[in-house]
């Protein structure tokens, strides 16, 4: 997993990166301002932009703080459900509730212990996985949704055009090609149509469940 680890101080960088690396996280991005920050994340600049699954950020740094990058950072839709994990020594409650209302995923308190930081990094990497998937999910459905009324509006577009065999019941294609009604019916809603007899057509005597 990629982590960007934004911090003024390259003595904090180092001991946030150990703490990961150990843990098996990686690669791992560093940046010492908030300004170039956003330019790993494709916010200012240009270039390539590489893929991060979490940010843990200082709250104190030259220039843009902490909390501005967050606020800059939730103003793209595409980072909605990025972690960004606070990491700071400021731990009075105005600070705690300013971090959250920033748009912070997460808070951890300086100095670090390693444990909590692994505990709070999985905790969030998981919990944006499980939202990435259910809008992935939630896209295929609408999708597939989208494309059965498409097709529905198809058919009613053509419904009072659509001749069908008085004998054999074929319907006959806008290409002039007799198809049968199963065929025309898959091919436009894409669905399985399954062959049945119901009870009015079942031979006398018969049960129509065989």
């Amino acid at each position: 997993m990629s982590i960007l680890i934004v911090d003024d101080s390259e003595e904090e960088r180092t001991l946030l990166s150990e703490v990961l690396r150990r843990a098996g996280y990686g690669p791992l991005l560093f940046a010492d301002s908030a300004h170039r920050a956003l330019g790993c994340l494709g916010l200012s600049g240009h270039g390539e932009v590489p893929s991060v699954d979490a940010v843990l950020v200082d709250v104190m740094m030259p220039g843009i703080d902490g909390l501005a990058f967050c606020r800059r950072v939730r103003e793209e839709e595409h980072y909605a459900h990025l972690p960004l994990i606070i990491v700071t020594a400021k731990t009075d409650a105005a600070d705690i509730t300013a971090a959250y209302t920033a748009g912070a995923s997460d808070y951890i308190r300086k100095p670090v212990i390693a444990a909590e930081l692994i505990a709070r990094v999985s905790m969030a990497i998981t919990l944006k996985q499980e939202l990435d998937d259910r809008i992935e999910r939630e896209h295929a459905l609408t999708g597939t949704v989208t494309e059965l009324g498409r097709a529905v509006a198809e058919l009613k577009s053509r419904k009072e055009s659509m001749s069908v065999c008085c004998k054999c019941k074929r319907v006959r294609t806008a290409e002039g090609i007799w198809q049968r009604i199963e065929d025309y019916l898959e091919e436009r809603l894409d669905v399985g149509i399954a062959s049945a007899v119901c009870g009015k057509c079942e031979p006398a005597g018969r049960s129509p469940h065989g």
